[in-house]
């Protein structure tokens, strides 16, 4: 019988689940809710990704347990997260080993595998991953929205509402951006977004990137700004992994990851603008997380049947 395994790739806003064969050939994928680890709460991430897996599974045409699962999840790197998942999923009996580690490292395995370079995401949060040529490895950001995760989608669409708000109070510029975040949100007036705000989880924060990316390529200076602040926060990132892991024997691939750098995404050309001033090489291929996870999943399996 053929064996088959899962990689996963859960955030903030989805779950992204593809099936591969014993062979590296691919079975299956399926998209679900979002999955993010937290240890007060595993359950919730285990059912999503147990059902994105399902779905997959559905498509490949095979039932569960499948022979290995490995789930990159935002949230993971903390480690009482990390296990209460895992924990959770291997009672759920999805797969015959189940690992969780962090979605940078399940983008960071499709960029590099196990060579050097520095991989930077930003999504609905932000973090920088490097490995040195001596395989020391390091992190920089990843530490949540409440101190952390500058140059990610949450800190964007925070720092426009904060314009807004002061742009009500006399404090800060006319806006464009004032208008077209009442209007995204459907408020007349700025007074509404208080108990909008506190009731908004970071993923609807998030979703307000489109509309300052929008305000921004119509001219307004101030969501410009906006971008262009986040882009130099993500710069900061790299520099810091550069410095942390240095001295490199010759300058790493640098590779981007999450919606606001793929392609199209509203940070791509002005971090690559930033970082080419820099003369580092960029990493051509897009890293897929979900790609990245199902290959460690492959290699974890075979590892497993040596």
């Amino acid at each position: 019988m053929t064996r088959l395994v899962v990689g996963v790739d859960g955030g903030g806003t989805r779950t992204r689940a593809l099936v591969l064969d014993e062979d590296g050939q691919f079975r299956g994928r399926a998209e679900g809710r979002a999955a993010v680890a937290d240890a007060a709460d595993p359950a919730s991430a285990a059912q999503s990704v147990a059902d994105v897996v399902w779905a997959a599974c559905q498509e490949a045409g095979t039932e569960l347990p499948v022979a290995a699962l490995w789930a990159g999840l935002s949230g993971a790197g903390r480690e009482s997260a990390r296990v209460a998942v895992e924990l959770e999923l291997s009672r759920m009996e999805v797969a015959g080993t189940v690992r969780v580690g962090t979605d940078i490292l399940a983008a960071f395995h499709d960029a590099f595998g196990e060579d050097p370079g520095i991989l930077v995401l930003s999504g609905t949060g932000s973090i920088a991953w490097g490995r040195a040529t001596d395989g020391r490895e390091g992190r920089v950001g990843g530490w949540g929205h409440h101190i952390g995760d500058e140059g990610s989608g949450y800190a964007i669409g925070q720092e426009a509402l904060q314009w807004v708000a002061r742009n009500a109070d006399g404090r800060g510029p006319d806006t464009e951006l004032r208008d077209a975040i009442l209007a995204h949100l459907r408020f007349d007036e700025p007074d509404g977004l208080i108990q909008w705000s506190a009731d908004a989880s970071k993923g609807d924060i998030a979703a307000l990137v489109p509309v300052v990316a929008s305000a921004a390529e119509e001219g307004d200076a101030l969501a410009q700004e906006i971008l262009v602040r986040a882009a130099k926060n993500l710069q900061g990132h790299v520099l810091a992994i550069l410095e942390n892991l240095g001295p490199w024997e010759e300058p790493p691939g640098i590779a981007l990851s999450g919606g606001l750098l793929q392609p199209g995404g509203p940070l791509r050309k002005l971090l690559l603008a930033l970082l080419e001033e820099q003369h580092l090489p960029i990493v051509g291929q897009v890293p897929d997380p979900v790609r990245g996870a199902a290959q460690i999943a492959l290699e974890m399996d075979r590892g497993s049947t040596a």
